[in-house]
């Protein structure tokens, strides 16, 4: 089975945002990683819009003909906007106002009712929910348990290991992988992946779909968006031949 590639257009808006107007537009960028071969698009609409914006989800909607992947926080305001979108996924993540970028996976064993009533409000809207979590089983179980159709394992700590830890974090999401398959819970990978890590994630035969999007964005600067998605998706798939 191949692997889906979903791209993360985030980092386009936050150049544009940077100078304020209209250049970058992200979906401008999300349609041409559609045309260099991405499965989907992933848009996280952030509370503080410090990058992808209200308007942009909207016109990612009308402009995109493959998956939108809308990552979101579990709060009234975003379940109100998902729920008027209806994207194709939504995927549920932790979020800090400080922080620069997502630093960990979701509790759910300690929210499970408030993110129980999250997953149910968007299935019955015709979302696939996904929760962004790290490899603990007692996470994936949770996740199972109320009612989500797919996770998202955390990899950044993966991609900041070194040295011998690294295999130990790799047999850690790879055993997560297996349980959650065995659940019932299609299986997602994302953060911190670049073309130099990217293939043990990627080998790990459960694991149907990686959402990427910094290290393509900040790889375009010199190789041109085209390239680095096909970089990508050529490793991607000699990883899991």
């Amino acid at each position: 089975m191949t692997v889906r590639l979903g791209v993360n257009i985030d980092h386009v808006a936050t150049i544009r945002n940077a100078r304020g107007g209209d250049h970058p537009d992200p979906v401008l960028a999300a349609v041409a990683a559609v045309a260099a071969g991405a499965d989907g698009i992933t848009a996280h609409l952030r509370e503080d819009r410090r990058h992808i914006r209200d308007d942009d989800l909207q016109r990612l909607m009308t402009a995109l003909m493959v998956p939108l992947n809308l990552e979101m926080a579990a709060t009234e305001e975003m379940l109100s906007i998902a729920l008027a979108h209806a994207p194709h996924a939504v995927c549920i993540v932790p979020e800090k106002r400080a922080e620069r970028t997502t630093e960990g996976g979701l509790d759910v064993v300690g929210n499970q009712p408030g993110l129980r009533y999250f997953v149910e409000r968007l299935t019955t809207r015709g979302c696939r929910v996904s929760l962004f979590i790290e490899p603990d089983p007692e996470q994936i179980a949770a996740a199972a348990a109320i009612g989500a159709a797919v996770i998202e394992l955390h990899t950044g700590r993966y991609a900041h290991l070194a040295g011998g830890d690294v295999a130990a974090e790799v047999a850690r999401l790879a055993a997560g992988a297996v349980r959650a398959a065995a659940l019932g819970l299609e299986v997602h990978a994302g953060h911190g992946l670049t073309l130099a890590n990217v293939g043990p994630i990627a080998a790990i035969p459960e694991v149907a779909e990686l959402n990427i999007g910094h290290f393509l964005i900040g790889e375009a600067v010199f190789t041109g968006l085209a390239s680095a998605i096909g970089a990508m998706r050529a490793a991607i798939d000699a990883a899991r031949q």
